[in-house]
């Protein structure tokens, strides 16, 4: 588990509708993603940027990768703390700036994981976690802008 690990991923653009890149409009921003025997996850570009709306955007998909996996080292560390988590859903949320160049970055991340627990005793340590969950994240360490939590911890039949 220690170690170097390597991650392959394929996007094969979809979008060529007979006359390639020819001029800005002329072509679809549509796009696959296939991993090893993995569904396909079909992409475009965010609406505002001529893309298909019904689709995952590379923004979405940041986005989704920061929230899950801020999910997973939660879980696993709420499993070692003792703390029983029984339902979590986050509705996450992102901040980002377009350039006049018509670049752009990430400003910041908001997670806002709603997390039930079993007991009432589980609440100060469950919401406390969500820092380390933060340190813990692969993704997190590897963006530059904040990662900012909003957890709401509730018990059941609390």
């Amino acid at each position: 588990m220690i170690g170097l690990h390597h991650y392959y991923s394929q996007i094969k653009w979809t979008g060529n509708n007979g006359n390639g890149t020819s001029n800005y409009k002329s072509y679809e921003r549509d796009y696959s993603i296939c991993i090893n025997n993995k569904a396909i996850i079909l992409g475009s570009s965010d609406q505002a940027f001529r893309g298909d709306n019904t689709k995952h955007n590379p923004e979405e998909l940041l986005l989704a990768s920061l929230s899950s996996c801020h999910m997973l080292w939660y879980l696993h560390l709420c499993s070692e703390a003792g703390i029983v988590v029984v339902s979590y859903t986050d509705n996450a949320k992102s901040e980002m700036k377009v350039e006049t160049n018509g670049s752009g970055r990430f400003l910041a991340v908001f997670l806002i994981p709603e997390v039930t627990v079993t007991e009432s005793s589980m609440v100060e340590n469950a919401e406390k976690l969500h820092k380390k969950a933060n340190e813990m994240c692969f993704i997190a360490n590897s963006v530059n802008f904040h990662i900012y939590h909003q957890p709401i911890i509730k018990v059941k039949n609390g």
